[in-house]
Formats: structure tokens, sequence, C-alpha cells
């Protein structure tokens, strides 16, 4: 365990200096339920998957909710501020290009990974948000300038209004990130044409990344 996160890490083929993509499950995911969608993204990629540790009803969640998308908003804040931790930890332990750490996140994890975003953007250099909302309501928008984000979002989704997603694309596009916003007529549930988008978007810019 590292900074309080059960985790797994795999080594990828290319070796430690690698991209590390940080995968972080959904509402009732662990550690192990992003590792094929990472190796189907970035095959070459390290992978780096803690299991949240805010249990609700037995499920395991990266942070506090009061309602259906309703945030525990100091919640939200310290758990980002400890994700970074982690990330910093692990980096070290791992041996991990600190520069080369690419979030790929779905639901409640896509969530944390925005918020780790906006409230810290030096932690990742890009991100892969899958049915992520804006998390908080941002005073100042951050330098986001160099930053890579691919958005995938369902029309039809129940638990995430297309809106929300679009207003947390614009917040970042106001910040200077490169964003790319895939939307599709499915739901709140994975798609293998998302995951396939996904990869076609970060072979695309393999030589930034």
């Amino acid at each position: 365990m590292l900074e309080g996160y059960d985790h797994r890490f795999v080594l990828g083929p290319a070796g430690n200096e690698a991209p590390t993509l940080l995968l972080l499950h959904g509402t009732g995911g662990d550690e192990n339920d992003l590792l094929p969608l990472g190796r189907l993204i970035l095959p070459e990629a390290n992978m780096l998957s803690p299991r949240g540790n805010v249990p609700e009803n037995g499920m395991n969640r990266f942070f506090r909710r009061l309602a259906e998308g309703v945030f525990d908003q100091e919640d939200l804040r310290r758990r980002t501020e400890d994700l970074g931790r982690f990330i910093d930890t692990a980096a070290v332990r791992y041996g991990l290009d600190r520069e080369r750490i690419i979030a790929v996140g779905y639901s409640n994890g896509a969530n944390i990974a925005a918020s780790l975003l906006l409230r810290r953007p030096s932690a990742l250099r890009a991100a892969i948000l899958l049915h992520a909302m804006l998390p908080f309501e941002v005073e100042a928008v951050p330098d986001l300038t160099g930053k890579a984000v691919f958005l995938a979002a369902g029309r039809n989704d129940p638990i995430v209004q297309p809106e929300n997603t679009q207003r947390l694309a614009d917040l970042l596009r106001s910040g200077n990130a490169d964003v790319s916003l895939y939307w599709h007529d499915a739901g709140h549930s994975l798609t293998r044409d998302e995951a396939t988008a996904a990869r076609d978007w970060i072979a695309a810019r393999s030589a930034d990344l």
C-alpha cells in the first residue's frame, strides 16, 4: 500500500521510462478493472492502478458523494490531494518518468482525474476522461497549456448529462488545454467504440507524450 491506496503496478514492455497510465476505476470497481482497457489504449505503457479507498455501501470510490451527481466538495478536495501524493510516491517507488503520467479514468475515476487536472495540473501530462462531469465550480481556471485531454460521453447517459460534459470541455479549453470531445449514442457504460477512439487519439499524439 502506498499513501493509503491498495494498487497494482504493471511494468510495460518498453520499461519504466515509457509513459505510465494512471488507471482510475468507476464506482464499485477495483485496481484490476481498467487494466485491459489500459493495455488496449497504449500497449507499451506502464500501468499504475489504485483502488478507491472511500467505501459506499460496500463499493469502492475515490471520494464521497452526498447523492447521485452531488459531491462532498471538502472530501473531493482532500482526496484529490491524496491522489497527487500517491502519484508522487509511486513515481519514486517504481522509477517512473514523472512527466509522462497519463490519467485514464471512468465515471468516478474520471471525475477525480478532472479534479486533479484542475487543482494540480503538474500531476498529469494528459488525461483520458470517460463519462466525466465538471466535478466542482472553478473560480480560477489554471493554465493548462500543453495538456492534452480526451473526453468521451454518451448522449443518452442517465448519470452524466451531456451539457455537464460540455461544460467541462469548454472550461478545459479556456485554460488552453488541447481537448478532443468524442460523443456516442450509448449511456453510461463503457463502449468499445470510445475505447478505440481513445486508442487512436493517443496514438496520434504519441510523439508528444
